[in-house]
């Protein structure tokens, strides 16, 4: 059975992004579905759709894996740190 391609230009946490220890401000997250953004270019990051923009980040690498998309990024900028 095929899954849809979703296309994203901004990065949305829900707060379940993992910070990993192994590159200073990074981070990997894990979505439902397979999604696709634009590499080594600067993305906004936001908590939730309809939330302010939290920072900026740049994604590094991107895998998809049994249905899923996981997502390391570097973060960039931090707007707030709530």
């Amino acid at each position: 059975m095929s899954m849809p391609l979703l296309i994203e230009w901004k990065l949305i946490t829900h707060g379940n992004e993992k910070r990993l220890a192994e590159k200073e401000n990074m981070f990997e997250i894990t979505f439902e579905g397979y999604k696709l953004f634009p590499i080594n270019d600067v993305i906004e990051i936001r908590r939730q759709h309809n939330s302010d923009q939290v920072g900026n980040g740049r994604i590094i690498e991107i895998t998809w894996k049994d249905g899923s998309t996981i997502c390391k990024y570097q973060l960039l900028s931090l707007y707030n740190v709530n």
